[in-house]
């Protein structure tokens, strides 16, 4: 096996180191030992996407907000089975994040930043969630490592109470926010149905071959 060779290091504002390797034409972005994502297993991020836009199928022009950007698979997902006049704002607080999609993943990242239907913002999902009000048809989170977070203590905001009633207030009537997560977790998912959703949960593999570990997407609909 070829080694990995370390492409490049970003610190997490208010959290932990992130390291980019390499390993032939395989990326990894690991977190201390924690392999956060790899280039070889998109499946669970993409169906992020996709299963997202099938509950928005009946609106002509969608607006997603989805945070962050990672390695770009729902990103690309979604701009795959969207319509011309659907607008996708990606969130990305960690700027190295950006410039690696741009640079040594251009190819992996195959331009779906420079698709004109995406506003690339270089903040915290956290801060768009609170200034909008009835702005998004959908909210796709795939921040840190879902409810139980590893990256960032203040990303478990967006995951309380308040901060999923602020992600209510944010989209617009019977909106869906969606948010993977790398493990089940029983009682977020209460805490889900307490902020007002209805909620849908679907077990996924993280390959696009239906193989790899089970992930879990939470589907919660405002009313």
């Amino acid at each position: 096996m070829k080694p990995r060779q370390l492409i490049g290091t970003a610190r997490v504002p208010g959290g932990e180191a992130l390291r980019l390797f390499r390993r032939g034409d395989d990326f990894m972005i690991v977190l201390d030992r924690n392999e956060l994502m790899s280039s070889r297993m998109s499946g669970s991020e993409e169906s992020l996407a996709v299963m997202t836009c099938e509950r928005l199928r009946n609106r002509v022009a969608p607006r997603l907000l989805i945070g962050g950007y990672g390695m770009g698979f729902t990103l690309r997902a979604a701009l795959a089975v969207l319509p011309s006049e659907a607008r996708v704002t990606v969130a990305e607080l960690v700027p190295e994040i950006i410039e690696w999609a741009r640079g040594p993943m251009a190819e992996l990242a195959a331009g779906c930043l420079d698709d004109p239907r995406v506003d690339l913002v270089e903040r915290d999902v956290a801060a768009l969630i609170d200034e909008g009000r009835d702005a998004y048809d959908a909210i796709l989170l795939d921040v840190d490592n879902g409810p139980d977070g590893l990256v960032r203590d203040a990303n478990e905001r967006l995951y309380s109470l308040s901060g999923l009633a602020a992600a209510r207030a944010a989209l617009r009537p019977s909106g869906v926010l969606a948010i993977w997560s790398a493990a089940p977790d029983a009682a977020f998912a209460r805490r889900l149905r307490a902020a007002g959703f209805a909620v849908e949960e679907v077990v996924v593999r993280a390959r696009s071959n239906g193989k790899g570990p089970r992930h879990v997407i939470w589907f919660a609909r405002s009313a």
